[in-house]
């Protein structure tokens, strides 16, 4: 499909829940969120309420894992609407960053999107956000990772095509030393743009692990779309305080790989506020944020093993009804035990293998087919005793009846005279032998 006609046919919607009515072609928009109030937080020993709110470091290993490593020399790509340059918990953070949506800046720190322009912000600060001191202000999974700063523009605020963005942005991202790439947001069509094979098959090629958001039931995503049902990639679902897979901050799928925390987060603005948000858009960095953990613990380990950690030390989900179960993927993220675990290697993607899906289930490309040409072309000349009038197919040649048909008749006709003589000769004498004898 045309990268534009694909543009036009699939809907993209950011992955927080809830939202006003978007232009064009495009799913829901953010809502505002919640702008987090110190009282209404319990207060840490420090009395950062920020820091409190966090609830995913403890509950989910983070704290745990950072004994071993808090990411140093990883680097997260988060391909989004941007990542702001004024925030204090982003200083040293970004290592590099470019645009594609051709309205943001060229080191991709311009928030891109009227309405959208924080989402990039939010999502990397929950991947590797460093504070606004040692116990204070937001932080993230990995907060000594580096991240590149991606822009991309989705719905009405880019005129280049979506599809087109996104690959070019992947591959500038694995060019520029990403070993992570977070992508949070999703398509409501199951199937992609071809342009997507090469992009993501290049990063697979290239050892990085891409993490994608699974989607959002609040936005009416109710099963997964595209990319995070492309093979390969590790799609993260979205569970509540409880565990339990979220009725509207996530959907379902057979893709889903892993779930995490995507209810009650916080998020750093562009302009620096500290805000609550909803959405598979944030579970998705805080894996993104663990791959890099993961990546920083054990640098042996290549972009398979790295995701095959992340799923197999995965803790039961309560509500999960199989090993790997359409809302929970393999489990709730563990960062602790995926860091340390100990497991033999594998050598296939967990996730799948796009480039056996694209032999098996993609057309293959119509090969250009030589052109006509209008020259004439030579024939050899052919015996004279073969040649065959063009108007008498069926006809004997002249050469033919000369010397073969006449001669021929000629011989036969003998033949049959002959033989006729010899017959009546041989009657002959048969009827005298028969006859008596005179007396």
């Amino acid at each position: 499909m045309n990268p534009r006609r694909a543009a036009a046919a699939i809907a993209i919607a950011l992955l927080v829940t809830g939202g006003a009515s978007a232009p064009a072609a495009f799913a829901t928009e953010p809502d505002q969120p919640q702008v987090i109030v110190p009282d209404a937080v319990t207060p840490t020993p420090t009395g950062d309420p920020v820091r409190a709110a966090q609830y995913w470091l403890d509950e989910y290993g983070i704290r745990t894992a950072w004994e071993t490593t808090k990411g140093r020399g990883t680097t997260i790509a988060v391909i989004d609407t941007g990542i702001a340059r004024d925030p204090v918990e982003f200083a040293g953070a970004v290592v590099g960053g470019t645009d594609f949506s051709g309205a943001g800046a060229s080191d991709g720190r311009k928030p891109v999107g009227a309405v959208d322009a924080n989402h990039g912000s939010w999502v990397a600060s929950l991947a590797a956000a460093r504070g606004a001191g040692a116990d204070t202000g937001m932080i993230g999974v990995a907060p000594e990772a580096n991240l590149l700063a991606i822009s991309i523009g989705f719905g009405a605020s880019s005129s280049v095509p979506f599809v087109q963005q996104v690959a070019d942005a992947m591959h500038w991202a694995v060019d520029h030393g990403a070993d992570v790439i977070n992508l949070s947001f999703t398509t409501n069509t199951l199937t992609w743009d071809p342009v997507w094979d090469e992009a993501f098959q290049y990063a697979f090629d290239h050892d990085v692990v891409v993490v994608v958001a699974a989607g959002n039931k609040g936005n009416g995503t109710e099963e997964v779309g595209a990319p995070a049902t492309i093979p390969g990639v590790l799609t993260v679902g979205g569970v509540d305080r409880t565990g339990t897979a979220s009725a509207t901050a996530s959907t379902q799928g057979i893709t889903i790989g892993i779930s995490a925390p995507s209810e009650q987060l916080l998020g750093v603005s562009a302009d620096g506020q500290i805000v609550q948000w909803d959405g598979t858009s944030g579970a998705a960095p805080i894996v993104a944020g663990i791959a890099a953990l993961v990546r920083a613990a054990h640098p042996e380990l290549d972009a398979n093993n790295v995701i095959n950690h992340i799923i197999r030390t995965a803790r039961p989900a309560a509500g999960a009804t199989m090993t790997r179960d359409p809302l929970y993927g393999y489990g709730l993220v563990d960062a602790a035990a995926a860091v340390t675990a100990s497991l033999p290697l594998v050598s296939e993607n967990p996730m799948g293998d796009l480039a056996e899906w694209v032999r098996l289930y993609r057309r293959a490309e119509v090969q250009p087919q030589p052109q006509p040409t209008s020259a004439p072309i030579a024939l050899p000349d052919l015996p004279q005793a073969d040649r065959v009038p063009a108007r008498s197919p069926l006809l004997p040649s002249a050469d033919t009846l000369r010397y073969g048909t006449v001669p021929l008749v000629g011989v036969t006709l003998t033949a049959i005279l002959v033989a006729l003589g010899v017959t009546a000769a041989a009657r002959r004498i048969r009827s005298e032998r028969a006859r008596p004898p005179s007396r």
